[in-house]
């Protein structure tokens, strides 16, 4: 359960009732304000962390619910959940304080440290789900409110409902008056508190009795609960620790308050329940523990307890109905505030006095709706018990998303994570998660998975929608050292054709005169390989440097409006061929060097001599070259794709592996579904037609593709076959051979006179290196 009281302070500072304007790039995701904020009073440790933190934890499962675990699972499995349960909050606690510590948290509280470690789809997500689970802690505190009530005075039974809906009005009444009201409330909740939690302990220190203590060490034979069961129940009992993170904009100290404040909480926290179950369980009787929880208690130290404890179970649970209330709508609000997700920008607003009334109001419905459902069945702990268990799988959800934050953070080895608080260790927040995400399988896998699934789809809910904004989060760091890590890992393995992938280079020149080249291009590495589109630019980078970062900008958002996944690369160079040269050379990074280039066919005699020039400083750096002759895209119509056909002209198996290949990555691509692929290989003889299509055949079998194959017996020339029997297909793959000895007029003339008027035609010089046999 979130913290009551504090968590609006930071929306107090902001006496504006309208929106802040939107984030501009770089900066740190924060609104600015019209008006300057009043002087704001600066909290202690106590006040400002401990206070809150363990008010919301010291809530209504210590009086309702303890007990009642203790008597189900025994005194010895009681300590074990608590102990388990304990062990997630503190490693929880443990991650808050590192986030905390390592950067200035504004706004939002546990909404704000997720977005800037995530990025803003994950706090965006942790935003909307906090919302929700402090939605339903509401009606979990006031239904328990309800079921006190009737407990101590069961005439008043038959108006159970009535009883949650008037404390509920009361509450949202209160609530829609301010945070100012509660706040000075805190002093007189904690000494009610302590009186009554002093009370019953001091009671079942009188009444102990190590006979009933040894019968209530083991587990209840009768009980219908599980230990996972009961850890549910039991789980918000221990919640509450984020209530100090949301003060860190008011404390005078943030590292040193939330740290201290939110610990110590969590070990005097674990200390009482600990004397709680230890001391209760053996001062009360099994029957009344499974029974009458809550009555046993105030039967401990007749009348001392009765008059104490209720008081103090009322002020638990409104205290903390209360400042959930009012934190609930702020986590909301300052989502809202960052203006990331457009669909709850309505909710930025606030008050003049900063109350974010239009998000209480959805609150105060949630809250509503769930106690209207829940209390439908009555009193009875039914639906207290559903309550609880479902706002205990929404808040591990939330405290395993921070430990994922602070692993993040840490594991990556980011630079800039270098948190005042030493007291952490990447791999604590690693076991916290997981602990986190394996409890709620434990407790319910189908539960479990329905929670996963809801945050999941809020995760890509916002993704959706998110607007373009950067908080710097940890996530590039976390992926830039797990990409230098495999690196080196890749580095150290050797190569082998079986793991060939195409990292192509595609030199477009003007992309946007060229997009046939650059689709191609995309095309034939089919998301499977890496691709860049490399722009040349003729002069001196002395003269050129801001031309280049206009023409890169217009590169990066040309692929982007055409959806292609790519990494654009603008080069400065005194002339072509030297900067062909030193860009194949200098284009990788460790292992990932580039194996294909890519050029588009120049049918200018002026530029023969440099085109071939470029073909052949490709091959003297091992790589395969494709040159692409046409500057038609087939019909976009997705009704005509079945319709495509690739065609491979087989003369060989050095070229035709590497073609057969690239037309087989092109026939994933979403634009190709349903293309068929056909190779074509020119005999002479019957004989050698049956002998190649077997072949041909074994070869594509053992390939494990799906392609046609049509040996073609005829003496007619190439030139002749290759219109007749391609002339209609949508793309043609042709090997070909350049070397030192070969002319670059003749080969242009050649090739220029062979594929007039045919269809797009990708030709192809492999360097062997893909193997379709692997």
């Amino acid at each position: 359960m979130r913290g009551i009281i504090y968590i609006m302070s930071m929306q107090a500072a902001n006496p504006t009732t309208e929106p802040p304007p939107p984030l501009t790039p770089g900066g740190d995701g924060t609104a600015a304000v019209a008006t300057a904020a009043p002087e704001m009073k600066k909290f202690s440790t106590f006040e400002g962390v401990f206070l809150p933190t363990i008010l919301t934890i010291f809530g209504l499962v210590i009086f309702m619910r303890a007990t009642f675990v203790t008597g189900h699972a025994g005194i010895y499995q009681a300590l074990g959940i608590l102990i388990a349960a304990k062990s997630i909050t503190t490693l929880t606690g443990l991650s808050i304080s590192a986030i905390a510590t390592n950067t200035e948290v504004k706004g939002g509280g546990v909404y704000y440290l997720i977005s800037r470690s995530l990025g803003p789809e994950f706090g965006g997500a942790i935003a909307l789900t906090i919302f929700i689970s402090q939605s339903l802690s509401i009606p979990f505190y006031l239904i328990g409110f309800a079921e006190a009530t009737v407990l101590t005075f069961p005439e008043l039974d038959i108006y159970f409902d009535l009883i949650a809906y008037a404390i509920f009005a009361a509450t949202a009444m209160i609530s829609l008056r301010g945070a100012a009201v509660v706040v000075k409330a805190q002093y007189v909740v904690l000494a009610i508190l302590t009186l009554a939690i002093v009370a019953f302990l001091a009671g079942a220190v009188i009444h102990f009795d190590p006979k009933i203590f040894a019968e209530n060490t083991g587990p209840f034979e009768g009980s219908k609960y599980t230990f996972w069961t009961l850890f549910a129940i039991y789980f918000p009992a221990v919640t509450g620790i984020l209530s100090g993170v949301n003060m860190s904009g008011d404390l005078k100290n943030p590292a040193r308050a939330i740290p201290r404040g939110t610990l110590l909480a969590i070990g005097v926290a674990f200390v009482v329940y600990a004397a709680e179950m230890i001391l209760c369980g053996g001062a009360i009787p099994r029957i009344e523990l499974t029974d009458k929880p809550y009555e046993s208690l105030l039967h401990l130290w007749h009348p001392v307890t009765t008059f104490i404890v209720v008081p103090g179970v009322m002020a638990a649970t409104i205290s903390s109905a209360l400042g959930t209330i009012l934190g609930a709508p702020r986590v909301l609000q300052s989502l809202a505030q960052d203006r990331i997700l457009k669909p709850v920008n309505i909710f930025a607003k606030v008050t003049p006095q900063g109350e974010p009334r239009r998000a209480l109001f959805v609150t105060i419905a949630i809250s509503f709706a769930v106690i209207y459902f829940a209390c439908r069945g009555g009193s009875g702990g039914g639906a207290l018990n559903m309550v609880a268990s479902v706002v205990s799988m929404f808040f591990l959800w939330t405290y395993g998303i921070i430990n994922l934050a602070a692993f993040v953070e840490s594991f990556s080895r980011n630079p800039s994570f270098r948190p005042r608080f030493k007291f952490f260790h990447w791999f604590g927040a690693l076991v916290g998660a997981v602990a986190c995400f394996a409890a709620t399988l434990l407790i319910n896998v189908t539960a479990a998975l329905l929670a996963g699934a809801f945050f999941v789809g809020i995760y890509f809910y916002v993704r959706k929608y998110v607007m373009s904004v950067s908080f710097g989060d940890a996530r590039r760091g976390f992926i830039y050292s797990r990409t230098r890590d495999n690196l080196l890992t890749l580095s150290a393995l050797p190569a082998h054709a079986k793991n060939w992938r195409p990292t192509v280079v595609a030199f477009a020149g003007d992309p946007v005169d060229r997009l046939h080249l650059v689709k191609y291009a995309d095309w034939l590495s089919s998301g499977r390989g890496i691709l860049t589109i490399a722009s040349m630019i003729k002069g001196d980078m002395s003269e050129m440097a801001a031309t280049r970062a206009g023409i890169l900008a217009a590169f990066e958002e040309f692929l982007n409006k055409n959806r292609i996944k790519a990494f654009p690369e603008v080069l400065v160079t005194p002339d072509y061929n030297t900067g062909i040269t030193h860009f194949l050379q200098a284009n990788s990074i460790g292992p990932i060097k580039p194996n294909l280039a890519i050029f588009g066919w120049s049918g200018d005699p002026t530029r023969a001599a440099s085109f071939m020039e470029s073909i052949k400083i490709a091959a003297m750096l091992n790589m395969s070259v494709g040159l692409i002759y046409g500057r038609e895209l087939p019909d976009p119509n997705p009704r005509n794709r079945r319709n495509r056909r690739i065609d491979i002209w087989w003369r060989g198996m050095r070229n035709g592996s590497l073609m057969v290949i690239l037309a087989h990555l092109m026939s994933l691509n979403s634009d190709w579904t349903g293309a068929k692929i056909r190779i074509l290989r020119v005999v002479y003889t019957p004989e050698e037609q049956a002998k190649a299509r077997e072949e041909l055949e074994r070869l594509i079998e053992a390939a494990r593709m799906d392609i046609e194959i049509e040996p073609i017996i005829s003496d007619d020339t190439f030139p002749n076959l290759l219109r007749r029997y391609s002339d209609l297909s949508t793309v043609v793959f042709l090997g070909f051979s350049a070397d030192a000895s070969t002319d670059p007029l003749k080969f242009q003339e050649a090739y220029t006179g062979l594929l007039q008027g045919m269809p797009t035609t990708i030709m192809i010089q492999s360097t062997g290196e893909a193997d379709l046999l692997s």
